[in-house]
């Protein structure tokens, strides 16, 4: 049978789009492949998000065709879909298309190049699917958001806001955690805008998922703080059910209101802050995600001190930190550029600050015992699980996917939790074979 292998770049609705993909290909009879020199054919999934991830895919391709000159490829994902003058020879399939890849392969083994870039309709959410995890589900909830950053080019991607219906979303769950799934993930550009368009939101979403019966958690995707004033105090009543990771991926960006202004953010650092202090206030336990662009064209030495203030004070557990790159086609690729070494210095010292941050924040954890679900290996005899606050637990023995323990937190690092075994709470879901 023809073998297919999907190199997936990006976020996790990227890793849902190549699922789904495989899925498909799979339905129709073609098998997967373990490495790309044994595929007949290879599906590259793009991310356009920053300017390093689209530059790595562009080296990945180039080094693709000189090692397999004669393998066939198909791109896929945000990048031939916000610029696909950039590959008119090639087989494209845009990232509201994903239903029609097995079209798109079966073409290019005809040696037909087909390009499927239509915005007409979202991909259904019943596709099926192959999991790259067998104990997660990751569901798109919406697609596009409701932003116009100015730095940011995922938009001529993804476009503007469309809801899935709280009934299909809700119908993914319950048949996959049949399947044996442990944790479902809500994925989105900005899922805090999810059902604007439909008129529903994010806490009805997930009022209706946290009643579904069965042993599983919930995480939710990152959401701009744009939103949170619509629906902040309901958002944090449902943040407390047992169901959901206490885990809050809310972007700051920049610390200093001018800068957030040019960057066409819709909220203020004071804003920001208010948000982060009524979660930990009312889930102490909280773990804050944030995202920072460090020198943007318009960025002094003051701004970037106001960002420096601003995770000192919201203090979060982690940071996405990018150095901006001037993205084609967006307003502040049109700004005078700051010199290089002037952002490599901010980004140094933002990381420095904030590993000590880090460092502290895991500290916190010594002597914490509770329940963590392993749902990851890790390097040698290591495993990986999360607790209810979502943070990683590394632990080492003979384990398997599914397994849930009891642990106390005997050491910490800058970015993990180290802990020891007291019991172990349940048979194995799923061998770690079937990873």
């Amino acid at each position: 049978m023809t073998s297919f292998y999907i190199n997936t770049f990006g976020c996790s609705a990227n890793v849902v789009d190549s699922e789904q993909m495989a899925g498909l290909l799979t339905e129709a009879k073609f098998t997967q492949s373990e490495s790309i020199p044994e595929a007949d054919i290879v599906i590259f999934n793009s991310c356009t998000v920053k300017t390093p991830s689209e530059n790595n895919f562009f080296k990945t391709i180039n080094q693709f065709r000189k090692d397999h000159p004669h393998k066939l490829m198909v791109i896929a994902g945000c990048i031939p879909q916000a610029d696909p003058q950039k590959f008119k020879e090639y087989s494209i399939v845009g990232t509201q298309n994903i239903q029609n890849i097995v079209e798109v392969v079966e073409e290019a083994l005809n040696d037909n190049v087909l390009q499927i870039l239509n915005n007409d309709e979202m991909p259904p959410l019943n596709l099926p699917k192959v999991r790259k995890n067998p104990l997660v589900e990751i569901i798109p909830i919406n697609r596009g958001c409701l932003g116009a950053c100015t730095f940011c080019k995922t938009k001529q991607a993804r476009g503007t806001l469309v809801s899935y219906p709280i009934k299909d979303i809700t119908d993914v769950a319950k048949k996959a955690l049949k399947e044996g799934i442990k944790e479902i993930w809500l994925t989105s550009q900005d899922t805090f805008c999810y059902g604007f368009d439909i008129k529903t939101n994010i806490v009805q979403l997930l009022t209706q998922l946290t009643a579904i019966p069965g042993d599983f958690k919930i995480r939710i995707g990152m959401g701009n703080p744009d939103h949170l004033p619509k629906i902040l105090d309901d958002l944090i009543t449902v943040y407390k059910h047992p169901k959901i990771f206490k885990f809050l991926h809310l972007p700051l960006q920049a610390g200093h209101n001018y800068t957030l202004q040019q960057m066409n953010r819709r909220y203020t650092v004071q804003m920001y802050r208010e948000f982060t202090d009524k979660f930990k206030t009312a889930i102490p336990e909280i773990n804050i995600m944030t995202d920072i662009i460090v020198g943007y064209p318009t960025e002094s030495d003051e701004h970037f001190w106001g960002t420096l203030q601003a995770i000192r004070r919201t203090n979060p557990d982690s940071i996405n930190i990018s150095k901006f790159w001037s993205r084609p086609g967006t307003p502040a690729a049109e700004l005078k550029q700051l010199p290089t070494e002037v952002v490599k210095k901010r980004s140094k010292t933002l990381t420095d600050i904030f590993h000590n941050i880090s460092k502290l924040n895991n500290e916190r954890w010594l002597g914490w015992e509770g329940k963590i679900l392993i749902d990851e290996k890790g390097k040698d005899n290591q495993w990986i699980g999360r607790n209810d606050s979502y943070k990683q637990v590394i632990v080492e023995g003979n384990y398997n996917l599914g397994d849930t323990l009891s642990v106390k937190i005997q050491k910490t690092s800058t970015f993990a939790l180290h802990g020891k075994v007291i019991a172990k709470a349940q048979e194995p879901t799923i061998k770690i074979e079937q990873y």
